[in-house]
């Protein structure tokens, strides 16, 4: 089931505080999405969604999803602090009202290279478009569950990183991503970008578990990179999206 938030011109799938499953566009908008050339700080990157945003005649409720990067995978209690950190912005702008989060995220951590500090990677926001098609962001999931045990009660084959165990993972996580683009009645087929987080060699899986059920139609990009909590080896989100630009 999804909600509306009118604020910004979106639906979303309410998920947990921090984030929301995923968003898509009310009818006459379109989500834009923006990648920054360099990741950049947090408050810095707040900052600058800002700035864009309002150039763009919009409001901050516009701002829909974001991609963040962050030095190293978190602890349980560690990603819950830096997540109640993270919201208080939203609440600033509007868009987080203490308990229900209507916008979308994906958060992985580099393994080579990472930032010093967690940093934005990208943002997207809703803008009017006339005769605008349909468009989402679906947030990053890696193989945990859901539900309030802790990530290690509830992880697909905790950590078992054997080929066996990746492929389970990156079954599970391919199906997560199904449910939630059908949550707005949308499936593969419509995915113009679809992004894999792993330091896993997953090739072994890839044709049966991506390929085939139509989740590479556009190509798949793969970071080398790590899910945002410790022992969480495989994550993905995907998109439609039909204007981006890098800045």
């Amino acid at each position: 089931m999804t909600s509306d938030f009118s604020a910004g011109n979106y639906r979303f799938i309410p998920a947990v505080f921090q984030y929301s499953g995923g968003v898509a566009a009310s009818p006459g908008f379109e989500i834009e999405r923006v990648r920054f050339d360099r990741p950049v700080p947090l408050a810095e990157g707040f900052t600058r969604f800002a700035e864009y945003i309002q150039a763009a005649s919009r409001p901050l409720t516009s701002f829909c999803a974001c991609e963040l990067r962050s030095p190293a995978a978190f602890t349980d209690e560690g990603f819950r602090n830096f997540n109640l950190h993270y919201v208080r912005t939203l609440a600033e702008w509007g868009i987080y009202d203490g308990t229900t989060n209507p916008v979308a995220r994906s958060n992985v951590c580099p393994e080579v290279d990472p930032p010093a500090e967690p940093s934005f990677y990208a943002f997207s926001f809703t803008r009017p478009r006339e005769g605008a098609g349909p468009s989402f962001v679906i947030a990053g999931s890696g193989e945990s569950q859901e539900g309030n045990a802790s990530y290690a009660e509830r992880t697909v084959r905790y950590r078992d990183i054997s080929p066996d165990g990746i492929a389970e993972k990156v079954h599970y996580v391919a199906g997560v991503m199904e449910r939630r683009m059908g949550e707005f009645g949308f499936g593969w087929k419509d995915a113009t970008g679809v992004q894999t987080y792993t330091i896993h060699d997953f090739h072994h899986v890839f044709a049966e578990a991506l390929v085939c059920r139509g989740a590479a139609r556009s190509g798949l990009t793969w970071h080398f990179a790590r899910p945002p909590v410790i022992d969480l080896e495989y994550e993905m989100d995907c998109r439609r999206v039909l204007r981006e630009l890098v800045i």
